[in-house]
């Protein structure tokens, strides 16, 4: 039994790193563009907000489609329309230069189609993976996604610099193409709807809202990821724009961060992957913040002349981060019943989703004004004070929901 769940992810993962590292290679190849041709933070931040916008806007409400849908089904639709208009902007490139707006409009629809994959995946570990197990996938996704983000920004780089943006654009539809083939080996069990009467979205919608407000650990949660992603999600954007604005280095050494950034992660993913029932998943979370905290915050008074030490700090910061988006995403999948999980994950990352154009309205301007490590820094400082408060929140809450935060 064990064997054939761990084949199942096997075949999952083999498929999806193809398109996972594909679209990472089409994200770092656009933000560049865009870093390279306009030389504004704005600029990137409204890129930044066409992508996370409509995920935000949609992802309260996809859940209770996806609750609904063959899960697996939907993975592929969402996927091969993440491919489709990657092959349209890809052709606006391969022919000429596309107006701004015009690539804002993709990046959205792109988002819109995205909105659906990725909850529907997280919705369906559970329906193949043991629930003792759940931490662990989780840590084996996160070396997924690691090793697309060392490979995908270097690969990215070089397939742009050697040819166009729309030859990026192109490999991403293959990637989607491999995904989907390799989806179409699993099989993935629904689960049983909650009753047998006529469908009803606003009841099926509150039925989520109301199972999501019980659980009060991951309320806290996920209140604190919302204050995250408004200090860190723009860092995935300004990225290149600190290596270009502050270090004044050129697109081979921003892939380089974006790589040893990877490299961090996947050296996380396989420490948490190891680690996984040692202590407690808030354990894992609160560390996880600290040192993301630590690195923003050393990331922000770096001197010029110190591009070696920010790789490394790169590093650490990466290496920090499954330790709180595996463990997260494992506390919701044991948290509630597998009928009710597509509507959860949606509404948990539209939290994060609708934080995040905060952080990037925000940080557009200020970054323009004021530099970019000014953001690195007080971001750094609202993720160190976020770990503190969410440690002693659960410090009280333990006794009330211990089997929720217990890794």
């Amino acid at each position: 039994m064990q064997l054939k769940w761990q084949k199942t992810f096997a075949i999952i993962f083999s498929g999806q790193i193809f398109s996972i590292l594909t679209s990472s290679m089409v994200q770092f190849s656009v933000i560049w563009h865009l870093t390279q041709t306009t030389g504004s933070a704005s600029v990137l931040m409204i890129a930044g907000l066409a992508g996370f916008l409509p995920q935000a806007i949609l992802g309260p409400f996809i859940g209770v489609w996806l609750d609904r849908w063959n899960r697996k089904l939907t993975m592929i639709i969402a996927d091969s329309a993440i491919a489709f208009f990657s092959l349209i902007l890809g052709l606006y490139f391969f022919f000429g230069e596309p107006s701004l707006a015009f690539v804002y409009v993709i990046l959205m629809i792109r988002s819109a189609a995205s909105a659906f994959h990725a909850p529907a995946f997280q919705a369906a570990i559970p329906l193949m993976a043991p629930e003792d197990q759940l931490t662990r996938v989780a840590g084996w996704q996160q070396m997924v996604y690691s090793f697309s983000s060392v490979i995908g920004p270097a690969l990215g780089i070089a397939v742009y610099s050697a040819t166009s943006l729309g030859a990026v654009l192109f490999l991403d539809v293959a990637g989607a193409l491999i995904a989907n083939v390799m989806l179409l080996f699993v099989k993935i069990h629904q689960p049983k709807p909650e009753a047998a009467q006529a469908p009803s979205f606003f009841k099926e919608f509150k039925l989520g809202w109301n199972a999501f407000i019980k659980v009060k650990p991951i309320v806290v949660i996920t209140i604190a990821t919302a204050i995250f992603s408004i200090g860190f999600m723009p860092l995935a954007t300004l990225f290149p724009f600190m290596t270009l604005s502050h270090f004044g280095r050129g697109g081979y050494s921003a892939s380089l961060i974006e790589a040893i950034f990877g490299i961090g992660m996947i050296a996380g993913g396989v420490l948490l992957s190891v680690v996984a029932s040692k202590w407690k998943d808030i354990t894992y979370m609160c560390l996880s913040l600290a040192m993301i905290g630590l690195t923003c915050v050393l990331s922000g008074v770096i001197s010029k002349e110190a591009f070696v030490l920010f790789v490394i700090v790169s590093f650490f910061m990466g290496a920090a981060a499954p330790f709180f988006n595996g463990p997260y995403m494992a506390m919701i999948q044991r948290a509630f019943e597998p009928s009710m999980l597509g509507r959860v994950i949606s509404l948990v990352t539209s939290v994060m989703m609708l934080s995040s154009p905060i952080g990037l309205a925000l940080a557009g301007p200020i970054v323009d004004k004021y530099g970019v490590q000014v953001w690195f820094f007080w971001s750094g400082i609202v993720i160190i004070l976020t770990s503190a408060v969410i440690f002693a929140l659960f410090q009280r809450m333990r006794v009330e929901l211990p089997e929720v935060s217990e890794g």
